[in-house]
């Protein structure tokens, strides 16, 4: 089951060409109250396809130390995996549940700059996808993560 237009905003972008929308349509969900506009878009390098998913940095996603909060890349994180799965995946984000996630810090954040999760499948089953990236501003790194999401297979009413 592919996500629904119904509720969910993937169109192309106009503000930023080459991006789509990464949002649902009811902002009073996690995505839209939590972490604001996100856009995505497919990249290929040496590496395969990836998944870029970005996030605009708001005061609200500050910690006390003026950078960003680890909340809000974790965050980042796990709406990748989802976004992953529908962009370079089957194309099936739905419905499915992270089951595992590893994350390692290992820079802040500047709030003043986009925040990116770039992400790869390592391996998809019928039932697992196994993903792997990296939460970067530019050249930096600010986090390493695995992950393991979930698929199933849509409930039958009756």
């Amino acid at each position: 089951m592919a996500l629904s237009d119904d509720v969910f905003d993937h169109l192309p972008d106009p503000e930023n060409p080459g991006w789509h929308h990464w949002n649902l349509k009811d902002d009073s969900l996690f995505n839209g109250a939590v972490m604001g506009k996100l856009i995505t878009r497919r990249e290929t390098s040496r590496g395969g396809e990836k998944c870029r998913l970005r996030m605009f940095p708001e005061r609200r996603h500050e910690n006390l130390q003026g950078i960003i909060h680890g909340a809000v890349t974790l965050g980042l994180i796990d709406i990748s995996m989802f976004t992953t799965m529908h962009v370079i995946g089957n194309g099936n984000a739905g419905p499915s549940v992270s089951l595992e996630l590893s994350t390692q810090f290992v820079g802040g954040g500047d709030p003043t700059r986009p925040l990116d999760a770039l992400t790869g499948i390592v391996r998809e089953t019928g039932k697992l996808v196994f993903v792997r990236g990296e939460v970067v501003q530019g050249d930096d790194c600010v986090a390493a993560f695995s992950g393991i999401i979930r698929k199933f297979t849509p409930r039958k009413n009756g």
